[in-house]
């Protein structure tokens, strides 16, 4: 049964063309793409190196273990797609929700249009909300496909629509089971190695010549290892995968991405697909200032007080400044004399001045704005460097989907 059509706030999104009829179904509902498949078989080496890492501490901790638990660990990836493990994985991990009664009526109505182009059956798959401010929206798992309320608050129905097309073209591809798949599967050697990585961290940065020493010890025998496994033993065919593992997989990534695009350009969403990422690579091009102020202040109040202006941040001591009023060196303060003294030792009322040489608020029960210190530094230049990947995929996203659109036309007949 269609669902009702758009009320309210939906109402004024709503700019996307129903389509009434009869709903045809695909035979096929999903299946697996080169992308998908080839991101299988890069994370088979990685795979088998998980499956000596669990059968090793399996072994360690007791011998028949080491029959047993490798085998349950191989059975247990295909139950991550099961509907509960998937909800709390949705609700755990990426931080999702159910939607509203108000957001489900309208995701109802373009969740409708986008499965009858693709000729999919709409209960298949479960749509979720994130709460992140991106014009994005996420598959996941096996039937999970979430739309940020962002999304839902700026983008019309043609547009959104778009998006979930999207997300529809990864689950069909399989891009979405086959990625969780191969995380899963490689997680154990991946844990091991962030283990590794960490112990030989601890050990330089204890600055002593043993921790020193055993980390570099470790290293030689790890190097050794490596080098042991590539030319003696022959089995290049997993060191070499592991190596270039993350680059291929990144490739992968953006292939799997181009495909999605195609997809929602081949159900006919192409122009709002466009349009999307015409404003994703805008926003990333041109990332937030961050706050150096405090964000909780009225707005009109400036960040920093008037008086320090051309001075040094508050927290640090006025070197070479004075203080803050007049000096009184050689003279006794108004109506109390005190000799030899800079200030008056006694506060003024409601503050405290020990060992403070300016005023301990300077708005009336709010705290002094922060600096920027270098770990806000870092955090701003690491934000830019994620601003500019963001731009750069969403540029090549937008060739590709321009590309497939003038295919389209062209193989269109006159």
């Amino acid at each position: 049964m269609p669902p009702a059509p758009p009320t309210g706030v939906a109402a004024a999104h709503d700019d996307l063309a129903l389509e009434q009829g009869r709903r045809m179904r695909k035979s096929v509902q999903r299946g697996i793409d080169g992308a998908a498949l080839s991101h299988l078989l890069v994370t088979v080496p990685i795979g088998l190196i998980s499956l000596g890492v669990v059968t090793f501490l399996s072994a360690m901790i007791n011998p028949f273990l080491a029959m047993i638990v490798p085998v349950l660990w191989l059975f247990s990836g295909p139950l991550v797609f099961q509907r509960k493990v998937e909800a709390a994985i949705a609700r755990r991990l990426f931080g999702m929700r159910r939607p509203t009664p108000e957001e489900a009526q309208r995701l109802d109505v373009v969740w409708e249009q986008v499965t009858r182009r693709a000729g999919v059956d709409r209960e298949t798959y479960e749509l979720w909300i994130q709460e992140r401010t991106e014009l994005n929206a996420t598959a996941a798992a096996g039937h999970i496909v979430a739309v940020t309320r962002h999304a839902m608050e700026r983008l019309p129905n043609s547009r959104l629509a778009a998006v979930l097309a999207h997300e529809l073209g990864h689950h069909v591809g399989g891009h979405t089971w086959a990625a969780m798949l191969a995380d899963w599967y490689a997680l154990p050697a991946r844990a091991a190695g962030r283990a590794l990585l960490a112990l030989l961290f601890l050990l330089f940065r204890t600055k002593h010549w043993a921790g020193i020493a055993c980390g570099s010890c470790l290293s030689l025998m790890i190097v050794q290892a490596v080098v042991m496994f590539t030319f003696v033993e022959g089995m290049w065919w997993i060191v070499l995968p592991v190596a270039a593992g993350p680059l291929l997989i990144a490739w992968l990534h953006r292939r799997a991405e181009f495909r999605a695009d195609a997809y929602a350009v081949g159900l006919g969403f192409g122009e709002a697909l466009e349009t999307v990422l015409v404003a994703e690579a805008q926003m990333a091009a041109v990332p937030g200032a961050p706050q150096h102020g405090p964000a909780h202040l009225p707005p009109g109040m400036p960040p920093f007080p008037q008086q320090y202006q051309g001075q040094q941040y508050p927290g640090q001591q006025y070197q070479g400044q004075q203080y803050p009023g007049q000096q009184y060196q050689g003279q006794p303060y108004p109506g109390q004399p005190y000799p030899g003294q800079n200030h008056p030792p006694q506060p003024y009322p409601g503050h405290s001045y020990v060992g403070q040489p300016y005023p301990v608020q300077p708005y009336p029960g709010r705290p002094y704005p922060v600096p920027p210190g270098p770990e806000s530094l870092k955090a701003a230049g690491s934000g830019r460097l994620v601003a500019r990947a963001a731009h750069t995929n969403a540029e090549a996203r937008l060739k590709n989907v321009r590309l497939v659109m003038s295919q389209q036309i062209q193989r269109s007949p006159s």
